[in-house]
């Protein structure tokens, strides 16, 4: 008889939630949608619902609540860089500023993918609680090749292992850094489109910060 799979915890992803809103309200006046309070208040709105929903088990309203938050955040996030480009030539940012907001939005990027990944493979962390078996989504992790095989230094793997969100987390930060994935395979084509996106843009948050750095030299 198989044995029922531990529920994955949902608050590494409201906290993740609430960071992306606390880094923008970081950022100057000139980089933000709107007034800087503004995402960070509507965060913490949104967190009331999800949470809610998720509580009573209303998976259906909760999946729709938190992809409209991470729809949310990621323009919030792409007008930030686009603002960022748009001011660097006229100089409106000390180099001060300049690289604390652009720390800043680096981590915003791997925040916002990670909550992306995390929402959307295997249908999300509800549907792979439901999952019985063998878990198969759109990232192959490489504890999905040591199930119920001991790793020395480590404890057992998991006959039925799945990921969390800080495996996610942990594909978002070395997209960000790497540019692309390092022990995790990417196997559905949206994964790997969102993926592209996500290295463009530390990409391009990097070379305005070396531009920059050259500019001043």
């Amino acid at each position: 008889m198989a044995t029922e799979r531990t529920p994955e915890p949902r608050w590494p992803g409201f906290i993740a939630l609430l960071a992306v809103g606390i880094l923008t309200y970081a950022l100057p006046e000139t980089l933000s949608l709107g007034p800087r309070w503004l995402l960070l208040a509507v965060v913490a709105v949104l967190l009331i619902p999800i949470i809610v929903s998720h509580r009573i088990g209303n998976h259906a309203l909760h999946m729709a609540i938190t992809l409209v938050s991470n729809g949310i955040i990621t323009v919030a996030m792409i007008s930030s860089l686009a603002f960022l480009v748009e001011g660097l030539p006229k100089h409106r940012e000390s180099p001060l500023v300049l690289l604390l907001s652009a720390v800043s939005l680096w981590t915003t990027n791997i925040m916002v993918f990670a909550l992306w990944y995390w929402r959307l493979d295997g249908g999300g962390p509800s549907e792979r609680d439901k999952i019985q078996g063998r878990f198969t989504g759109a990232f192959l992790f490489p504890q999905m090749l040591l199930e119920g095989n001991s790793v020395p230094g480590i404890k057992d793997v998991p006959a039925r292992w799945s990921p969390n969100f800080a495996d996610y987390l942990f594909l978002a930060f070395n997209t960000s850094t790497a540019f692309s994935p390092t022990d995790t395979a990417v196997l559905a084509r949206w994964a790997k489109f969102v993926m592209m996106a996500q290295s463009l843009i530390s990409l391009s948050i990097v070379a305005l910060l070396a531009a920059r750095a050259v500019n001043v030299l």
